[in-house]
């Protein structure tokens, strides 16, 4: 299967894939080693992200999946972008790779502030 496929396909089930409201969130990422994805563009991340967030940039596709096999597959992941498109996207990505526990947040960051 195919990077694209995975990641646009239907072949990938979301019930590893958890949509979370900003308290729900905020209490998940407090626990110590969370990872906390932002997947926004650069520039984005450098107008304002979540404290302890990584910038993993959607939109270079190669980058994105190297940085993903480089987590923890076995710990939960924290997703978020600009209003939850990417990060749901990104999110069916992860658990093609063999992630069981992904969390996106509703309304992306736009919702955070």
């Amino acid at each position: 299967m195919s990077f694209l496929s995975k990641l646009f396909g239907t072949s990938t089930s979301s019930d590893h894939i958890k949509v979370l409201g900003i308290e729900d969130f905020k209490a998940g990422i407090a626990n110590k080693g969370t990872q906390l994805i932002d997947v926004r563009t650069a520039s984005e991340f450098k107008s304002g992200a979540i404290a302890n967030a990584k910038n993993i940039d959607f939109f270079n596709r190669t980058a994105m999946e190297i940085a993903f096999k480089k987590l923890d597959s076995s710990k939960p992941v924290y997703l978020y972008c600009r209003s939850g498109n990417r990060s749901g996207q990104a999110a069916k990505l992860l658990v093609a790779m063999g992630f069981n526990e992904v969390y996106d947040l509703r309304g992306g960051y736009t919702s955070w502030r």
